[in-house]
């Protein structure tokens, strides 16, 4: 493992660079026909291999993903995992979904959370969307007692606008954000990453694969049938999608050059950059764990580092 552990925010978190997402780990109402029994092979199988973050939250599953998850670390030393979990979402029962982010109910949500993962602190927790009533500022110096109580050890906020991230961090205490971005998605680049990065603010994305798009498993002529949640995103459709196809076809050489996948290659260049402290790549079979595992030992040249950071100036 070529890659040392990075520290979360100003907590004292120390997490590996790579993690696990485990929206797909119990995660029934985001996936169809999820086998929990694969689904906790996965966790076991990230565990077993030099993974530490774990990374869900209460709106996989509705609380499923953290149930499994809290089976599968009884037998694991916890305190060689770094769990993160995130709440904000009221499933109600229309079917809608309202956020909340008031401190009384980010309380109750900590607490019911440590049940489902059968222990007694989070390493991280993130309020995973903003709600719209809420300031942000309270939310967070909720989060602060918590920590200060020892049941959360750093803060986190997901998927908040600059703003709203400034408003969160008024007092400090904000550790870590979690958001989208990808080689193909990079306007949090502009400035919510270059704020992070002088706050000492650690930035973990999501979607860094972009659904499987820059894996190299798609070809110019793929198609999505209409109920595909795929044939709706614009990163699927038309020229943009040829077009990026080819653009991560022509990563081969750089893979073929470290005996790696595409995939590997793009997961180096998230663990190389230097805005990025923890990449969280989802996974439903465990072979996709190890194949994600090989990415912690491949260094990337300066040269090849920034082909893949241009690759796809032509989309963006």
């Amino acid at each position: 493992m070529k890659y040392s552990n990075v520290t979360i925010g100003h907590s004292q978190v120390s997490s590996t660079p790579l993690g696990l997402g485990t929206n797909a780990v119990g995660g029934h109402n985001l996936f169809p026909n999820l086998n929990e029994t694969t689904g906790k092979k996965v966790v076991a199988t990230a565990l077993n291999h030099g993974i530490t973050m774990l990374d869900t939250a209460y709106a996989y599953g509705k609380g499923r993903s953290e149930e499994l998850i809290g089976e599968v670390i009884k037998d694991f030393d916890r305190h060689q995992i770094i769990l993160a979990s995130k709440a904000a979402h009221i499933f109600n029962d229309d079917g809608s979904q309202t956020m909340e982010n008031d401190p009384a109910f980010l309380i109750k949500a900590v607490d019911a959370s440590l049940k489902r993962l059968n222990t007694d602190y989070l390493d991280v927790f993130y309020i995973h969307f903003p709600d719209d009533h809420t300031p942000k500022y309270e939310a967070v110096g909720a989060l602060q007692k918590l920590k200060e109580a020892g049941k959360i050890r750093a803060i986190g906020i997901s998927n908040f606008s600059f703003d709203q991230v400034q408003e969160a961090n008024q007092d400090g205490y904000v550790d870590v954000v979690e958001d989208q971005y990808s080689l193909l998605h990079r306007d949090n680049e502009q400035q919510l990453m270059p704020y992070l990065h002088e706050h000492q603010i650690s930035f973990v994305p999501y979607f860094p694969l972009a659904s499987g798009l820059l894996t190299g498993k798609y070809k110019t002529d793929s198609t999505f049938a209409a109920a595909d949640i795929r044939s709706s995103n614009p990163d699927f459709q038309g020229m943009r999608f040829q077009n990026i196809v080819q653009d991560v076809t022509a990563l081969t050489p750089i893979a073929t050059n470290h005996h790696a996948t595409i995939a590997q290659i793009i997961l180096a260049w998230y663990l190389q950059n230097p805005l990025i402290s923890v990449v969280i790549p989802g996974a439903k079979q465990p072979q996709q764990v190890l194949d994600n595992v090989v990415t912690m030992d491949i260094k990337l040249t300066d040269s090849e580092y920034q082909t893949i950071d241009h690759a796809f100036d032509n989309v963006n």
